[in-house]
């Protein structure tokens, strides 16, 4: 992505190496899901991941390269391990592609039984008119999302399964907004079955669209 700040880092081809910036990503994510990022100091950081600070500052030359990485971290897992999987067929029916994404981001909540919220948008809401590195590369992370969901919109069209008058850029943004607006208020309320309704209207808005 070409966006503001470095994530330039030191040798870690090494397993130990690998091992260790891996541990304090791991620290570090776990505690800004739950605390959000300018209420997890370093200080804890290093407690939780057990790493000292000169080995921190090996890996990282500051907090806020750390949250860079984090960030990477999170674009590069969401693209890998939903995005993805949900949306690499092209001869997959991509209207059940986009239905089958709503209820694996779905799922996801009801496992973590609506405690955390979306990392991406706790991490939007705080920082985004904080920082602008970061809402640039959060901003690219979304644009990322939107991007998978309309192309499985014009592919849709393509097979004659939408209309061909709809915009598949806006119909996708607001699918992104709908579903990252579920996510907060179950979040709120901690009852899946508000994300449940909120889905639901989600694909009956998608079908209004349908041929």
């Amino acid at each position: 992505m070409s966006v503001s700040g470095s994530t330039a880092v030191p040798e870690t081809r090494s397993p130990k190496g690998a091992a260790t910036r891996d541990q304090i990503l791991n620290a570090a994510a776990r505690l800004i899901h739950v605390k959000g990022y300018h209420a997890t100091s370093l200080d804890d950081v290093l407690r939780e991941s057990g790493v000292g600070k000169g080995n921190f500052y090996y890996y990282f030359k500051s907090k806020e390269d750390l949250g860079y990485a984090i960030i990477d971290r999170i674009t590069h897992g969401f693209v890998e391990r939903s995005l993805g999987p949900s949306f690499q067929d092209l001869e997959a029916d991509p209207l059940e592609q986009i239905r089958a994404f709503l209820d694996r981001v779905m799922e996801a909540q009801r496992q973590r039984n609506c405690v955390g919220g979306c990392v991406m948008g706790n991490l939007a809401s705080e920082l985004s008119d904080v920082h602008e590195g970061f809402r640039q590369r959060l901003a690219s992370l979304f644009d990322i999302w939107r991007g998978h969901l309309a192309d499985a919109v014009r592919r849709a069209q393509a097979h004659g399964q939408l209309r061909a008058d709809v915009d598949a850029a806006r119909l996708a943004q607001f699918l992104v907004a709908g579903l990252e607006g579920s996510i907060l208020l179950s979040k709120v309320t901690k009852d899946i079955t508000v994300m449940e309704r909120c889905v639901e209207e989600l694909k009956q808005h998608l079908a209004h669209y349908g041929t």
